[in-house]
């Protein structure tokens, strides 16, 4: 494998871990301090999916990337069809359930989840800017 793609995923995943850690920190105070109800899924399940699909999709583009591959907005635009899919996926559980409460677990899940994007977008367009 290519050094550049090495060196690339290890300061990749060092500064998702650090963003992950420090929103859960936050995120985690804000439950703990502001709602007093009960959750379906825990929020360390959350940020599990969120982190482990975020680190994913950046390693195949970074991977796409060192290989010299130009379609590398191609493939962004359907990892990001297929990580919405998977989202859904993931909630299937607490949207099949009878669950009463579903508001909370919803916007516990997609806050993040844009943040992530976000995140994932911003260091996407670092690489394919060359930085």
């Amino acid at each position: 494998m290519n050094t550049i793609f090495k060196k690339r995923q290890g300061s990749f995943l060092l500064k998702l871990l650090f963003f992950t850690i420090v929103l859960f920190a936050v995120h985690s105070y804000l439950i703990h301090y502001f709602y007093d109800g009960n959750l379906f899924f825990p929020l360390w399940q959350i940020y599990t999916f969120h982190c482990l699909v975020t680190f994913a999709i950046y390693g195949i583009i970074n991977y796409k990337h060192s290989e010299g591959n130009n379609q590398v907005f191609n493939i962004f635009m359907v990892s990001t069809l297929l990580k919405m899919i998977i989202a859904i996926v993931f909630l299937l559980p607490l949207l099949l359930s009878d669950f009463e409460n579903k508001k909370p677990d919803v916007f516990n899940f997609f806050i993040p989840y844009f943040l992530f994007l976000a995140f994932e977008v911003l260091y996407i367009s670092d690489l394919l800017k060359g930085k």
